[in-house]
């Protein structure tokens, strides 16, 4: 399943110090060996001289089924060819992986490949840039990927990350409990009928909520694209304002607020070891305690769909569709990683990319494929006939909106984290938090931008 950054990434306690002391560290080595041009990988074969498979570490913070897929795909990779072995290392989720690379740079013993980007590190040197690489690959076949995923992985030009897979934020329902309701939902089209249905399906006993109408996704992810389908945005055109006050920010947010907090038809799930809180939210809907929440495409491996049936994420009255984001997940190579070990991570990002490998990836946890000649795999053409909720991330994708680039290194999309715990968890006033958060956020692009 996806389990989008925004949410995953902010966490209490110790988080804070930990990161300040990776960064410290990081500034402190990075004279030393984050020169990107002294480790560039050049178009040699990827076996070592020795005629011994290079072996090489991919990290990744994935879990459940979905973590079964990606060790299955290490395990078909290393089976296919005897130049690289690969060795994947799991972490609990996003966040952890990004924390323990720090920590890697900074020791100077770091893994080949990460599923993790991160284009301020690029900037700085941390990451290979990998177009030589590219380059070199006759069958890279840049026009055949999905171009809003492919460019999402390049920094200033050059391309430093690779897509692994797509994935947008979708809307899964109970199939018993709509028709039990006479819901019908090709009818939820906006937010507010949306908000109508999940009124009719919640029930309570006692003064207790027993059956939740709605869960969104704890985070400030579902409710920013609730507001990009409002025509909200994050920055001015001119990139120097941070809008996050305005009118359509502050009335979104404050919907959800009353939606889970005085109308009580919606709760979130927050907290927890890394996705914890995503698998109670499915768990909620799979067993009946909620007739449907909004999650990543990614999903799909995780559900059972004789139960459950897919949608997309609605718009809002007189707003046309909705415009969630949708982006893919990216992978890098560390720059203090061998030219060597380099170009085994490069052997293993391209046979995940492969059109029938991307395909097949689709087709067993719901992200969208990375390669548009995936689309005419005859097994994700048969599987899609009989699967059709494999096909709602794609339409959607074709109105979504794109991943916001934090000009500031992050500041700005954690004061949004900030401001959606605020609003989901403490209840407080959506106009006080996001002006908070808008205050938080100007200042840091301002320091950005001198």
């Amino acid at each position: 399943m996806k389990k989008p950054d925004a949410s995953a990434r902010y966490r209490r306690g110790g988080l804070s110090m930990l990161l300040a002391a990776s960064f410290a560290l990081l500034a402190a080595c990075g004279s030393q060996g984050a020169d990107p041009q002294g480790a560039v990988a050049t178009a040699a074969p990827a076996a070592a001289e020795s005629g011994k498979p290079v072996e090489i570490e991919f990290w990744y913070g994935l879990g459940g089924k979905l973590g079964d897929n990606m060790k299955a795909k290490i395990d078909a990779f290393n089976a296919s060819q005897d130049e690289v072995i690969v060795t994947g290392i799991a972490q609990a989720d996003y966040t952890e992986t990004e924390q323990k690379l720090q920590a890697a740079i900074a020791s100077n013993n770091v893994p080949a490949a990460v599923l993790s980007a991160n284009a301020d590190w690029a900037r700085k040197g941390y990451y290979a840039p990998l177009d030589e690489l590219i380059a070199a690959e006759s069958d890279f076949n840049g026009d055949d990927f999905v171009q809003t995923f492919l460019e999402g992985g390049k920094v200033d030009g050059k391309q430093y990350f690779l897509p692994m897979y797509g994935s947008t934020q979708i809307m899964y329902y109970r199939q018993d409990l709509f028709k039990e309701h006479g819901i019908d939902p090709a009818s939820l089209t906006t937010w507010e009928a949306l908000g109508e249905a999940a009124a009719k399906m919640t029930k309570q006993e006692g003064g207790k909520t027993t059956v939740y109408g709605w869960e969104p996704m704890w985070g400030e992810a579902n409710m920013t694209d609730a507001v990009l389908s409002r025509g909200g945005s994050i920055l001015s055109e001119d990139g120097k304002t941070v809008t996050i006050d305005s009118p359509e920010w502050i009335d979104t947010w404050e919907q959800f607020r009353k939606w889970i907090h005085e109308d009580k038809i919606m709760r979130i799930h927050s907290g927890g070891q890394g996705w914890e809180y995503w698998y109670k939210t499915i768990d909620d809907v799979m067993k009946g305690q909620a007739a449907g929440y909004t999650g990543s495409s990614g999903d799909q491996g995780d559900l059972d769909f004789k139960v459950v049936a897919a949608m997309e994420q609605p718009g809002w009255e007189g707003m046309g569709a909705g415009k969630p984001v949708a982006g893919a997940s990216q992978a890098g190579i560390p720059a203090k990683a061998t030219p060597e070990q380099q170009q085994a991570a490069f052997k293993w990002f391209m046979y995940f990319m492969k059109s029938e490998n991307t395909a097949d990836w689709s087709m067993k946890t719901g992200y969208i494929a990375v390669r548009q000649s995936a689309l005419e795999d005859p097994a994700f053409k048969a599987f899609s006939a009989k699967n059709p909720q494999i096909s709602v991330p794609l339409q959607q994708a074709s109105h979504a909106s794109m991943p916001f680039q934090d000009p500031t290194g992050g500041k700005i999309t954690d004061a949004l984290k900030v401001a959606a715990d605020q609003v989901q968890i403490n209840n407080m006033p959506a106009e006080q938090a996001l002006k908070e958060a808008q205050a938080t956020a100007q200042s840091a692009l301002d320091r950005a931008a001198k």
